[in-house]
C-alpha cells in the first residue's frame, strides 16, 4: 500500500514470440527473464500483490516456482502479436474479481528495473497526484510510436494520426 491505496502488479508474459521463442523463461544472468520482474515486484515496499498473466504453462510454472501467483491462464486470443495490453489487464482484473486502487504493469522484458524504481514511480504518482506514470527511454522505434510529455503530464503523439 501507498497512502492507504492498494497496489496490484501484473506481469503480462505470453508464450509466443516470433523473434525469440520462450524469451520470458530463457536465462538471463542465471535466472529466467521473467524472474527479474517477479523479484523486483516482491521486494517493493508498496506492492500488495503480484500476479503473472500468461497463456503458457512453462511460464506459469516458472513464475510460481519463483514467487509469483498465476491465478488463471490467459486465453489464447489475448496472447497474440496484436493483442491489446489494455485488454490483457482488464481480463486479469475481471478474473481476479477484486478491486485495487493502483494497477502497475511490469513488462518482463525490462529486467533492469529494480524495486527502488517501482517504489519511486509509485511515489512520483502519489506526490504529483496524477492518475498514471510511465517509464520512458531513448528508442530506436519508428517516430509514429513516439510521444512527448506535455506540461500537464499528458502524452502527446509526436506525429498525430491523420483521420
Amino acid at each position: 500500500m501507498i497512502s492507504s491505496k492498494s497496489v496490484l502488479a501484473i506481469i503480462p508474459a505470453r508464450g509466443g514470440s516470433k523473434e525469440l521463442p520462450q524469451k520470458n523463461i530463457l536465462p538471463l544472468a542465471g535466472k529466467p527473464l521473467i524472474v527479474w520482474s517477479i523479484e523486483a515486484a516482491n521486494r517493493s515496499k508498496y506492492i500488495d500483490r503480484c500476479i503473472v498473466s500468461t497463456d503458457d504453462k512453462a511460464i506459469a510454472d516458472s513464475s510460481k516456482k519463483n514467487g509469483s501467483e498465476v491465478p488463471f491462464m490467459r486465453p489464447s486470443a489475448l496472447a497474440t502479436d496484436v493483442a491489446n495490453s489494455n485488454d490483457v489487464i482488464l481480463h486479469a482484473l475481471d478474473k481476479l474479481g477484486e478491486t485495487y486502487d493502483i494497477v502497475m504493469v511490469l513488462q518482463p522484458t525490462s529486467p533492469l528495473r529494480k524495486s527502488k524504481d517501482i517504489d519511486q514511480a509509485l511515489e512520483l504518482m502519489q506526490d504529483n497526484n496524477v492518475p498514471a506514470v510511465v517509464s520512458v527511454c531513448i528508442s530506436n522505434k519508428p517516430p509514429q510510436w513516439h510521444f512527448t510529455l506535455e506540461a500537464d503530464g499528458k502524452l502527446k503523439p509526436v506525429y498525430p494520426s491523420k483521420k
